[in-house]
């Protein structure tokens, strides 16, 4: 299949899904299209709240695009690569809508940063996390302050400083990343479906007023998300991510 972002709407609730053949990958298209899809879906009057998921039943994202990461061969490619996860949290900050994260399965780097700016986020057992990006010698710097935000600076220095260590569902739902966690895709799609059907009954402006409260504080991530994506674009050209890099890419 080829990769795609697409947006539904039925019964004033918008689902918004993406995919990509490489595990969910997210190469810059995906990135940009992904951004645009929420703002669009935010400022769509037809919609009362958005589902954020992905296609298939085993990953929910990989994280950042393998290939366009070997790609990058100067700092303002590398910012603007990274700026791509920078368009998606914002966007999803800024969305006047709750948006509700469906993660399927495992969720490594950019994928947890993107569970991370959802407003509720439901997951399975198999949802196990991580953030890779130190192993490979950048950092999750431009993810960080939305999972910091969401499951305290314990917990991120945790997954940060252990980079090749998956963290469990239930490790994630203590934390605070997910909201609830179940046995199956089919109970979480009933339990996602329920839940969104009571917000789409909701008031609207109440539900606004009330994202605008949770997200108190967080107006400077559009520059602040920015430089961390330029700190991620440096440091992707270093002679250590280079080499990881290449090393991985050999198997």
């Amino acid at each position: 299949m080829n990769p795609y972002v697409k947006l539904d709407i039925e019964n004033r609730i918008g689902t918004i899904e993406f995919f990509h053949p490489q595990s969910n990958s997210l190469p810059g298209d995906i990135l940009q299209k992904l951004a645009d899809t929420i703002t669009e879906a935010g400022n769509n009057d037809k919609i009362l709240v958005v589902i954020l998921k992905s296609g298939g039943d085993r990953v929910f994202c990989a994280g950042a695009s393998f290939d366009e990461l070997m790609a990058i061969e100067n700092e303002a490619q590398g910012k603007q690569f990274f700026s791509g996860f920078a368009n998606v949290i914002n966007a999803a900050r800024k969305c006047p809508k709750f948006i509700i994260g469906r993660v399927q399965g495992k969720t490594v780097g950019g994928g947890v940063g993107m569970a991370s700016a959802t407003d509720y986020c439901f997951a399975t057992k198999f949802a196990s996390v991580k953030l890779s990006e130190l192993a490979i010698g950048i950092g999750p710097f431009v993810v960080g302050p939305p999972i910091e935000r969401k499951i305290g600076p314990s917990a991120f220095s945790q997954l940060t400083i252990n980079a090749t260590q998956w963290h469990s569902a239930d490790w994630a739902r203590e934390k605070g990343l997910f909201a609830e966690v179940y046995d199956s895709a089919e109970e979480m799609d009933t339990a996602i479906q329920t839940l969104a059907e009571k917000l789409a009954a909701s008031n609207p402006d109440s539900m606004r007023g009330l994202k605008e409260v949770m997200w108190e504080g967080t107006n400077h991530w559009d520059n602040l998300l920015l430089e961390r994506a330029a700190m991620s674009g440096t440091r992707v050209l270093s002679k250590f991510a280079r080499e990881t890099l290449e090393k991985l890419k050999k198997g």
